[in-house]
């Protein structure tokens, strides 16, 4: 399990998991017709990979300029995962990218409230 690559579509993102380098993504609008079937063997895929790291470099960057409430749930998910992979000792930073005073800002600095052990970075646009 080296890359996992789905291009963006109308509605769903760019979602680009690297496994070998630990560097994720998902870029672009979500709200899929069918939630399970987009996101379903992805995360599965994730969650088994991140459970199976120690003292790695763990990155995951989001850069969604909408998402529907299915993927918030989505959202908050992966947030625990990579929070679980930092309280096992991995080095996790979450880069959360949209416009400055954006919602997505403020939805990105809710996610953020629940996390210890990851680092979260807010970066703007432009």
């Amino acid at each position: 399990m080296n890359t996992l690559h789905m291009p963006a579509t109308e509605r769903t993102p760019e979602l680009l998991f690297d496994f070998a380098a630990n560097t994720f993504s998902l870029k672009g609008e979500s709200y899929p017709e069918n939630i399970a079937e987009f996101y379903s063997s992805p995360v599965g895929q994730l969650k088994e990979h991140l459970t199976a790291q120690k003292g790695q470099k763990i990155t995951f960057q989001f850069e969604l300029p909408y998402f529907n409430s299915s993927s918030a749930k989505i959202i908050l998910g992966l947030f625990s995962m990579l929070e679980q992979a930092a309280v096992d000792g991995n080095k996790v930073l979450i880069t959360w990218t949209c416009e400055e005073g954006d919602d997505m800002q403020e939805m990105g600095e809710e996610f953020a409230e629940d996390l210890d052990a990851a680092k979260f970075e807010l970066k703007f646009l432009g």
